[in-house]
């Protein structure tokens, strides 16, 4: 167990200097000019080389490389071009308002969706099993953007039960991160653009938990728990849904990562001042050091989850060893 541990660690470390190595160079190679974002074509040209100068873009492209992984090391990302401040104050609270909107989102997807998939495969051939997977693949399929124009014409403007937008009313007094992100001002804002973000990715767990339990009634061990005596319930919660969450926890580690990141339309929707929304800006304005960040605690975030898929797999089926 150490040892797979240890190995997938160093797995782990291997993979994150790939993924720096081609996020530095593929922003490099991307059109567009970064100096003529932040530098004044007005200056004179020793103050334009004493800014080039101050963000490290005067030297060669090796040494820059090298700066920027010593940096990375230090777990340093760096001067923003565009706001002239350390990376890290930037992204700082966006990674929070991010993580908790997504975060809420997809506990909402996965705890309807695994249950409900149970419930479907269950029950599979009647009326309630065809209308909840047309259902789920509406949401599915149609643009998150719609879908969250939908909420907000319903909930918002007709029924005045939601704000339209933001993460706090304005005038709001904020002393501590308590405030920011715990208080009944900042959930009644998260309430609908989680919902709206819930809808989207409910369908994936849905109809995988489905598909995976129609496989699984066929076992014989299904039978020999009926044949036991135990109640219809018991086999679905105990010996049947169990056994069919493995294909939902790699799903779920998957989807976190590209949650965390791709949800830049409910965040411009709902106007939440989130990660993605960020990540889109620094991209369009060749700030560099901001996309960098974004990319690299994207690729953290999915390599440590498919680490930590691969050990609840040994938690949830007893026939996975790590020898």
């Amino acid at each position: 167990m150490w040892n797979y541990i240890v190995n997938r660690l160093f797995q782990m470390l291997v993979t994150l200097l790939v993924l720096s190595t081609l996020i530095f160079f593929l922003f490099r190679i991307l059109p567009g000019d970064p100096l003529s974002m932040f530098i004044d074509a007005a200056l004179p040209v020793e103050a334009q080389e004493a800014v080039m100068k101050q963000f490290g873009l005067d030297k060669p492209l090796w040494q820059q490389y090298i700066t920027y992984m010593s940096n990375l090391f230090r777990g340093e990302f760096g001067v923003s071009f565009h706001y002239r401040q350390p990376v890290i104050e930037i992204i700082g609270e966006k990674v929070w308002s991010t993580a908790i909107l997504m975060g809420a989102a997809l506990v909402i997807a996965f705890a309807v969706g695994v249950f409900g998939g149970a419930i479907m495969a269950w029950i599979r051939g009647s009326k309630i099993e065809i209308f909840g997977t047309a259902l789920a693949l509406f949401f599915r399929s149609a643009p998150v953007f719609w879908t969250g124009m939908v909420v907000l014409l319903i909930f918002s403007y007709r029924l005045g039960w939601f704000p339209a937008g933001g993460m706090r009313s304005v005038g709001t007094e904020v002393l501590s991160n308590w405030d920011k992100f715990v208080s009944l001002d900042f959930l009644h804002h998260l309430v609908l653009p989680a919902l709206t973000a819930a809808l989207y990715y409910i369908a994936t767990p849905l109809l995988v938990m489905r598909t995976a339990m129609i496989e699984v009634m066929n076992d014989d061990f299904i039978e020999m728990a009926r044949a036991k005596g135990l109640s219809e319930w018991d086999v679905l919660t105990r010996h049947a849904m169990r056994n069919s969450l493995l294909p939902v926890v790699t799903v779920l580690c998957l989807m976190v990562g590209f949650a965390i990141g791709g949800q830049v339309l409910v965040e411009t929707v709902f106007r939440w001042p989130g990660l993605g929304r960020e990540m889109v800006a620094a991209i369009q304005r060749n700030d560099y050091p901001v996309a960098q960040a974004t990319f690299f605690l994207m690729g953290i975030l999915v390599i440590f989850l498919n680490l930590v898929a691969d050990l609840l797999y040994g938690i949830l089926d007893p026939r996975v060893t790590y020898d």
